[in-house]
């Protein structure tokens, strides 16, 4: 009998369910998620945001896995990926993960506030944006967004920009896995 090929001892293979989040506005999100198993997420290098590659019930996709606040990860299903997958809340999928290389790291999503605001900030901050790698401006982003309150919010991307200004290449003392502050977290599943 001819050997079965094995995965790349850094492929991450799990089932898992897919969940809809709790929404309380009247129209039900478009996106679903899931969390992923503990012996999976274990395996991964980071508690915090980990850019992945894999395969989902066998589709293609590349995400940025999410940390939970408990130190596992939570991964956000774009309604494409699942028009693709022929994927709904409750079905059980299966996923194959690869975490990327820094240097294949997806560059993030710069939101309007903080576009505006580094874009009026001294050119010290926009020379050390532009030099830091993707990962270190996506954890300036997760430090910005993951505010509650909008006062909270403005008064990060103030810093933010004040701190890159000075030379500042990682925000300070911003625990990207949420288990110590709780900013970050999965979101809540819809049981109805």
């Amino acid at each position: 009998m001819p050997k079965r090929p094995t995965s790349s001892p850094r492929t991450i293979s799990f089932s898992a369910s897919l969940l809809r989040p709790k929404s309380e506005a009247a129209a039900k999100p478009t996106w679903s998620f899931l969390t992923l198993p503990k012996h999976a997420s274990s395996k991964l290098p980071s508690r915090g945001p980990v850019s992945v590659r894999g395969t989902f019930n066998q589709i293609p996709f590349t995400a940025t896995l999410q940390p939970d606040g408990n130190g596992g990860h939570w991964l956000k299903v774009e309604s494409k990926l699942l028009k693709q997958s022929r994927s709904a809340p409750g079905d059980t999928i299966t996923v194959e993960i690869t975490p990327l290389s820094p240097e294949e790291e997806p560059e993030p999503k710069l939101p309007p506030d903080f576009r505006k605001a580094l874009s009026a900030a001294p050119k010290d901050a926009q020379i050390a944006w532009k030099e830091i790698t993707a990962v270190a401006r996506r954890d300036w982003i997760l430090f910005m967004t993951s505010a509650k309150k909008a006062e909270t919010r403005a008064s990060r991307i103030a810093k933010s920009c004040d701190m890159l200004a000075k030379g500042k290449r990682r925000p300070c003392c911003f625990d990207r896995s949420g288990m110590y502050d709780k900013s970050l977290s999965c979101p809540v599943a819809d049981t109805d």
